[in-house]
């Protein structure tokens, strides 16, 4: 059983990219579960002067990416970029440095907007924070999907409320890509230089 956390970059109670993580789990290879995390709004601002003392927030959310097998995140679009939120929690989750929980992880990232373009380009600086971070993003079908409100039915259960098929096969291929990057230690494979390193440093 591999175990997926699952970060939305809204705090919108009827976020889309919320909505569409919750739809995953019906997507999801049976021995995958999937859990939606729920508070980055408990975050503080990033500082470095509480590293010392962590809040009992950053705290839980670095036990949830430790005990993680991989990781999911979806992201809308603000302002031609990534959400704020989104960028703090990542900020306090490669933390403490040189012994963050984050690098090694697999991870697939997504964005949608009810815009045109389905926020390519906050995903595009989501992908070039996870490469600084030494998350491994599992490639395939780049998922950022347009007009996202036309895809979606918010009446629908969780697991039917994603309606367009062609998105929805892509994030099943994607979900069974990230399945098999965890069951092959892609993420571990990745840092091998990293620890290689610090070794070095400690030596």
């Amino acid at each position: 059983m591999s175990r997926v956390l699952a970060l939305s970059g809204s705090l919108r109670a009827s976020s889309f990219n919320t909505w569409i993580l919750h739809a995953l789990p019906a997507l999801a290879p049976e021995d995958m579960h999937l859990h939606v995390y729920e508070h980055l709004g408990d975050l503080p601002h990033f500082s470095e002067d509480l590293e010392a003392d962590p809040p009992a927030a950053v705290r839980a959310l670095w036990r949830a990416l430790a005990d993680a097998d991989g990781l999911i995140v979806a992201t809308p679009e603000y302002n031609g970029g990534m959400p704020g939120v989104l960028k703090n929690a990542l900020d306090w989750a490669s933390r403490p440095y040189g012994s963050s929980v984050l690098p090694g992880h697999a991870a697939v990232v997504l964005s949608s907007s009810p815009g045109i373009f389905g926020g390519i380009r906050a995903q595009a600086q989501l992908r070039e924070l996870f490469a600084l971070l030494n998350v491994y993003v599992v490639g395939g079908p780049q998922v950022a999907i347009p007009e996202v409100h036309t895809r979606l039915d918010p009446t629908a259960d969780p697991a039917h409320r994603l309606t367009d098929p062609t998105t929805r096969a892509m994030l099943t291929s994607l979900l069974h890509g990230l399945a098999e990057a965890i069951d092959h230690q892609a993420g571990n494979r990745l840092i091998k230089p990293l620890h290689h390193w610090q070794n070095g440093l400690a030596a």
